[in-house]
């Protein structure tokens, strides 16, 4: 495995991100706190402010990924009065004004979610996972992601004639009503963009982790060995640690002093850092 190297700072990422390189960045992959949401820690910022909030953000985050990077925004629309509110739409339709292709939108399926109820709605099980690129030619690994396919073809396809199994050839030898025959006899198949993943227990001292394998999936579909990755709102360090034991490269930036710490005490306990000290205490490294 490649060696990495790793990169935790300290500060707003408003900031922080004025110092990492232009084009270094293979893929984002971040959860921002939600409006209005964590304002003991993050202090919420309003629904009707975010997007101007995020939009300077996603300014910076555009110049430091490489054209044939990739960016994985995990966010959710948060009720108001009753009612969804539209920052997130709002802000799709922002970031694409801002050089942004809205490539894909994969649902992440919280496989353990408990049940609730509110007076007009039950509790959400789900998640957006909003990407994003620079440019219509970008790295992506489908390979690394494939699935088995069980017993889907058997059930699916058992009721079709030889005929039907052949018709329609697809010109790119893929796609369901095309060339059915493509899906009989195989072990293993593309997944689909539904993402079926229990939330993580609150184990990891942060109010809002994601599990491991959230960040798992999309490193090994945008990335591969010694490229960069950077969490711009790390949190907890999932995504640093996770990108560790992939052999990636990885850069976390924290605006919370209390999060920070437990991420580098976390890092050099796996003696996952890979910097000076005194870097890693000022926060920002200069490049």
């Amino acid at each position: 495995m490649i060696k990495s190297k790793h990169e935790i700072l300290l500060g707003d990422s408003r900031e922080v991100l004025q110092e990492i390189t232009t084009d270094s960045i293979d893929l984002i992959f971040t959860s921002p706190p939600y409006a209005d949401r964590r304002k003991n820690t993050y202090g919420g910022i309003h629904p009707d402010r975010y997007v101007q909030w995020f939009l300077l953000i996603s300014e910076e985050l555009f110049r430091v990924l490489k054209p044939t990077g990739t960016f994985v925004l995990n966010i959710k629309e948060r009720v108001v009065n009753g009612e969804r509110h539209t920052y997130v739409l709002e802000l799709i339709l922002e970031l694409r004004k801002q050089g942004w292709l809205w490539t894909e939108e994969y649902i992440w399926h919280k496989r353990n979610s408990y049940p609730g109820k509110w007076p007009n709605r039950f509790r959400d099980s789900w998640e957006r996972i909003l990407q994003f690129n620079k440019s219509k030619e970008f790295n992506m690994f489908q390979n690394e992601v494939m699935v088995p396919v069980g017993n889907w073809a058997d059930s699916r396809l058992k009721n079709l004639s030889d005929k039907d199994k052949i018709r329609d050839n697809s010109k790119v030898g893929s796609g369901f009503g095309k060339n059915i025959s493509n899906w009989v006899n195989r072990e293993m198949v593309y997944p689909t963009n539904v993402v079926h993943l229990a939330t993580e227990c609150n184990n990891k001292n942060h109010s809002a982790a994601f599990p491991d394998a959230l960040p798992e999936w999309f490193i090994k579909l945008f990335t591969k060995e010694g490229d960069t990755i950077l969490d711009p709102f790390m949190g907890s360090g999932t995504t640093n640690v996770v990108a560790k034991k992939m052999g990636r490269n990885s850069i976390g930036i924290e605006i919370m002093p209390e999060y920070y710490e437990m991420v580098l005490e976390k890092m050099e306990s796996k003696q996952l850092l890979l910097f000076d000290k005194k870097v890693k205490y000022e926060g920002v490294k200069k490049r």
